[in-house]
């Protein structure tokens, strides 16, 4: 397939969007916006209640590409060398061997990653900012692909961890699934009266068709006024009454990337302040510290970027 046909990368987006819709019902807009971060190279948490399918989805996407696909259950005694690996003394040559650990595959789901100790969960800290790890002393690259979807859930405290900043900053995105219409439902419950739509997903994409499609979206123009908004938007969270501590510079990339990756969906050319405006609020949030008076008096992050969208004027 040629690289230099936009055509051919869409069409890899809309197989993948179709396979993971007929597992996940109701879901399409969600679908959309994490493989908007898949295809900009970012990593994605989902954080909502349990049982709306967040780990469905996470699989999902995983057997839709014919990738190495790993899964690790983060619990309060998981350690940080569960996940990156370890080196084990071999009797026979004498020397230490170095044995991988789940980190080193393409798509990494970390299920319920706030059950770990936050020194376990800054053993991703480097993959997912680098795509390397430094192991004994050593510098590994991990695949070119490498990908991380987490799960966590918001209304359990017992035995969990919030993610410190530096965490949250690596994720591209944060999305909340909610619960579906009853007509989703209904037909959810339709799929599964005999076994679960997870098993009849065939893969519809290989890990290069997903490199193709990050190439493609590369090439998606945005315009220096994009490029400014963009900023001014970021630049706005650090200034707003409440909050602590806003975006990051990391935050204005990972807004670009993911609103070409849109623009790309979309067969547009150049991002406009419509994409932007799309992925913002995801992209934005969960990056924001509020100070503890807006924390106590019930200050909702999503809500003060959305009063940012508002506020900041867009290029014409």
């Amino acid at each position: 397939m040629n690289d230099s046909n936009p055509h051919v990368a869409r069409e890899i987006y809309r197989r993948l969007h179709h396979a993971i819709c007929g597992v996940v019902r109701g879901q399409e807009i969600n679908v959309r916006r994490i493989l908007a971060a898949f295809a900009a190279g970012g990593h994605v948490l989902l954080d909502d209640y349990p049982g709306t399918g967040k780990t469905t989805l996470a699989k999902a996407l995983a057997r839709a590409v014919t990738a190495r696909f790993t899964r690790v259950q983060f619990t309060p005694d998981l350690l940080p060398s569960d996940i990156l690996g370890v080196a084990i003394y071999n009797q026979k040559t004498t020397e230490f061997e170095f044995h991988e650990g789940p980190v080193f595959t393409e798509i990494l789901l970390a299920d319920e990653i706030n059950r770990a100790s936050p020194r376990t969960q800054s053993a991703l800290l480097e993959a997912m900012a680098e795509g390397q790890v430094s192991v004994e002393g050593n510098r590994r690259t991990l695949p070119h692909l490498f990908f991380v979807i987490a799960t966590q859930n918001p209304v359990e405290f017992r035995g969990t961890y919030p993610l410190p900043e530096a965490q949250m900053d690596r994720f591209a995105i944060q999305l909340e699934l909610g619960y579906v219409s009853p007509e989703h439902e209904a037909s959810l419950l339709a799929t599964q009266v005999h076994d679960h739509p997870l098993e009849h997903l065939k893969p519809c994409a290989v890990v290069e068709d997903v490199l193709r499609l990050r190439r493609a979206v590369q090439e998606v123009r945005v315009s220096e006024e994009m490029r400014r908004y963009i900023v001014d938007l970021v630049g706005a969270t650090r200034k707003t009454q409440g909050v602590r501590l806003g975006a990051s510079p990391r935050a204005s990339i990972a807004l670009m990337k993911t609103s070409q990756a849109l623009a790309f969906f979309d067969e547009s050319n150049c991002v406009t302040p419509d994409h932007v405006k799309e992925i913002a609020v995801a992209v934005l949030a969960h990056r924001l510290i509020l100070d503890p008076q807006a924390e106590f008096g019930g200050q909702n992050r999503r809500v003060l970027v959305e009063g940012i969208l508002r506020q900041i004027p867009s290029p014409v």
